[in-house]
């Protein structure tokens, strides 16, 4: 998912140079949205990681 991340946050910064806000500004968001998506999905199954290995050991 950080790898779509940061094709969309590649895609926004030349669309950006080009002059193609509209697309640039959606492009951001997207990569935004999927950045912190990434982020919780990494701290809930980190916590989970942590809470079923104490229950295996």
């Amino acid at each position: 998912m950080l790898k779509w991340a940061l094709i969309f946050f590649v895609i926004s910064i030349v669309a950006g140079l080009l002059g193609f806000t509209g697309i640039a500004g959606a492009a951001a968001a997207v990569a935004k949205i999927l950045f912190w998506i990434a982020i919780i999905l990494f701290v809930l199954f980190l916590i989970l990681g942590m809470t079923v290995y104490k229950k295996i050991t």
